[in-house]
């Protein structure tokens, strides 16, 4: 039986590198946690570019227009993103010119969160994460959205019916909304047990640390509690 548990809440963005980053760092983390420690790992919607057209806008122009990033600024942060992913081994394409809206893929996270198997949300998310920036796919095509739905083994006829009307709008909304009134300004903001929080795309040791601490705090206070 666990005997320690931790809820990790993962507050990310689709169109977000250091998102990637510090989901494959939290996961590679996560499999340095010794047995007997139950995790549930919730991946929570944060839209960067809420307003940004279906048909997006080209990267540079983007970081340009929001960041103030000249293209020698822009070159130096794909560089080192595209390093750091390759560390973990996660690849960055240097074909991705394009950043798009996400609110539709956040509608397909929440609905494989409510009715798909469990692990269902986690692998859509890392499928998502490698079909924009691994393979430079329109993460807001919903053609795009069905086939990565599909690939992680999620019911095509399903998402297709949820991709086509507007179903979980509201919810994924007011989880924007929840996340950004407890003070969410950026991500990834990634919550252990609704308390905790750690912010940026850490390496897999910054993770691990605050895993283990949250773990002997846990099984410390399951010990008292059992006195």
């Amino acid at each position: 039986m666990p005997n320690a548990a931790i809820h990790i809440d993962f507050v990310s963005d689709i169109s977000c590198p250091w998102c990637a980053i510090g989901l494959q760092s939290l996961l590679q983390a996560l499999r340095q946690l010794p047995a007997g420690i139950a995790v549930q790992l919730q991946m929570q919607p944060f839209e960067l570019n809420p307003l940004m057209p279906p048909e997006g806008q080209a990267l540079d122009a983007h970081l340009q227009e929001k960041y103030g990033a000249s293209p020698e600024q822009s070159a130096q942060m794909h560089a080192q993103i595209a390093a750091r992913g390759a560390a973990l081994g996660f690849a960055f394409s240097p074909a991705r010119t394009h950043i798009y809206n996400t609110f539709d893929a956040h509608r397909l996270l929440h609905w494989a969160s409510v009715e798909g198997p469990p692990g269902a949300q986690l692998a859509l998310q890392q499928a998502l994460f490698a079909a924009y920036f691994s393979q430079a796919q329109n993460p807001s095509d919903h053609a795009v959205l069905l086939r990565v739905a599909q690939s992680v083994g999620l019911d095509g006829a399903r998402a297709q019916a949820v991709l086509q009307g507007n179903e979980f709008a509201n919810a994924v909304r007011a989880r924007e909304d929840l996340f950004q009134q407890r003070g969410i300004r950026s991500v990834p903001s990634v919550i252990f047990n609704e308390r905790a929080m750690l912010q940026g795309g850490h390496p897999p040791e910054v993770f691990a640390q605050a895993l283990h601490e949250l773990a002997e705090a846990a099984r410390a206070a399951g010990a008292s509690g059992a006195t």
